[in-house]
């Protein structure tokens, strides 16, 4: 699945960037260095790696996160939510701001862009990976993946409460993506980040999300990887993601955090930043 990827024009206003079907991308662009991009998760925008890039700009790396269009402060197109389309989203940024040996971080759902786009556009541009809370390989329950989750548990989230009453989820929900001594103001600041997705995209999203297969693509990515996972990450449960994947990609290594969510670059930050940079100065 190889597609080389063209280099469009430089951006023409500050923040943003423009994909070949018109979409507004917004961006952030930090410091001098190596660069390394940050990718964010399903309904959350580039806001929530803030921890993350104040780290490695204090130590001179690059930092670059976006939006993923129909969330944050990027357009919302209404279409474009496949894996093919956000992966040439991601290569739209890479080319625009002509950056080379990337170290591209993903939570969660991010996870499957990037290796969509290692697969579509290929590592020209690209050092290493971290995939954190991997969504990856597969999430839904098949003939050949009967350890996955039932499709009707998908669709019942989607029917009963996405499309339906996304906030009162999002309230129930917020304790098990951080932890118990999680403060009052990061979960609303959370919160209020994916309270800013479009519902469209939302939608797209978590349908993209939990019927795609990356088992074949995770075979062919060479680039060294990190997988970072949580042992209490229940929306991507440890055993039949981030395992799976460390197991598939010939060149990656696993580390479990003990008592870590979902959200462990949140909730586990301090240790989450050491081991990023390790990563990166090795």
């Amino acid at each position: 699945m190889s597609m080389a990827s063209t280099i469009p024009a430089a951006p023409d206003q500050p923040g943003f960037i423009r994909t070949e079907d018109g979409v507004a991308l917004f961006y952030r662009d930090w410091g001098l260095g190596k660069p390394v991009v940050f990718l964010s998760s399903w309904s959350l925008n580039s806001d929530s790696w803030a921890y993350q890039m104040l780290a490695l700009t204090e130590r001179g790396y690059r930092c670059v996160a976006y939006d993923r269009r129909g969330h944050g402060r990027s357009s919302d197109p209404g279409i474009g939510f496949d894996f093919d389309r956000l992966a040439d989203d991601l290569a739209t940024l890479l080319d625009t701001l002509d950056l080379d040996g990337v170290t591209l971080v993903g939570h969660s759902m991010s996870c499957g862009e990037i290796i969509r786009y290692l697969s579509r556009h290929g590592s020209r541009r690209v050092s290493r990976t971290v995939l954190v809370g991997t969504m990856t390989p597969t999430l839904s329950r098949t003939d050949d993946h009967p350890d996955g989750i039932d499709l009707a548990v998908f669709e019942a989230f989607r029917s009963d409460w996405l499309m339906r009453d996304f906030p009162a989820w999002l309230e129930d929900n917020i304790r098990p993506f951080m932890t118990a001594d999680s403060s009052p103001g990061m979960m609303a600041w959370v919160k209020s980040m994916a309270l800013q997705a479009s519902m469209k995209a939302l939608l797209d999203c978590h349908r993209a999300t939990t019927s795609t297969d990356f088992r074949r693509e995770l075979r062919d990515i060479t680039v060294p990887t990190l997988l970072i996972h949580g042992d209490l990450d229940v929306s991507s449960p440890l055993g039949i993601t981030g395992r799976k994947t460390a197991e598939l990609m010939p060149n990656a290594t696993l580390t479990v955090y003990e008592g870590a969510p979902h959200g462990l670059f949140l909730t586990h930050m301090d240790r989450f930043n050491r081991d990023l940079l390790t990563f990166l100065d090795a």
